[in-house]
């Protein structure tokens, strides 16, 4: 009867030490899978981002002289070029117009036509006034059109503009006369807003790809490969005990 106990016993033992090992195994086999799954993501992303740094600048393009660049604007999505006018304030934003249109669209036309299209905001402010003249503009290498005129809150130095769906921004700018049309045409010409700001802000919005592209490389791979967690890690241990001692980590 001992002998038939002990037997049992071995048998159960046994049976859980294999389901134990059976579990570990498949343990180590996922773990071994997300490993290589990772290696292969982060080895991509090296070679991409290393792709992306060996890129050719485009040449240094200045703007016109009466703007100046915005301290910072590379790294916001805010104005890129600011200018005095008499007791005015003039801020340019930019942006791709292939970004902001429907992607079958932007599909139909060719690549170079949709890189040779930009969007521009323009913001004309006055010390005294609450609210600021807004142009809406398509850029192109010999020609700025507009597309709507509108006043709206002054919007805080450096911030980018935030458009209601729900607010009034004025007639469609080809509804209205020519005359009118000519004359806003010429409001924004005397301020220096043409074609000539197109080399500068084509330039200019490769260099923000450019390093925006880098920097998602990097973080996507420092996420994947667990060091942006570790670093969330630390500052949150820094942030309850700023005296604790810290652990550098290689990046």
């Amino acid at each position: 009867m001992l002998r038939r106990a002990i037997s049992s016993s071995s048998r159960n033992c046994g049976g859980a030490l294999y389901q134990q090992c059976r579990k570990l195994s498949q343990r180590y086999t996922d773990a071994t899978k997300s490993s290589a799954v990772n290696t292969m993501v982060l080895r991509s992303l090296k070679d991409h981002y290393l792709e992306v740094s060996n890129m050719s600048p485009p040449p240094k393009v200045a703007p016109p002289s009466e703007f100046l660049i915005v301290k910072g604007a590379l790294d916001s999505n805010g104005p890129v070029l600011q200018r005095q006018y008499n007791n005015e304030e003039i801020n340019i934003s930019v942006m791709r117009l292939a970004n902001i249109v429907e992607e079958d669209v932007a599909a139909a036309d060719d690549d170079d036509d949709r890189i040779n299209q930009l969007f521009v905001h323009i913001d004309v402010s006055k010390p005294a006034k609450h609210k600021s003249l807004n142009f809406l503009c398509g850029l192109y290498p010999d020609a700025l059109g507009i597309h709507s005129v509108s006043l709206r809150p002054k919007s805080k130095s450096g911030e980018a503009i935030v458009f209601s769906p729900n607010m009034f921004t004025g007639p469609l700018f080809e509804t209205l006369d020519e005359k009118t049309r000519d004359a806003f045409h010429n409001y924004i010409e005397e301020r220096g807003i043409n074609e000539s700001l197109f080399p500068f802000l084509q330039a200019w919005l490769y260099v923000k790809d450019h390093r925006n592209l880098m920097r998602w490389f990097r973080s996507v791979g420092l996420f994947v490969s667990g060091q942006e967690a570790m670093k969330e890690i630390d500052q949150a241990k820094g942030a309850a005990n700023p005296n604790a001692p810290r652990v550098a980590r290689g990046t």
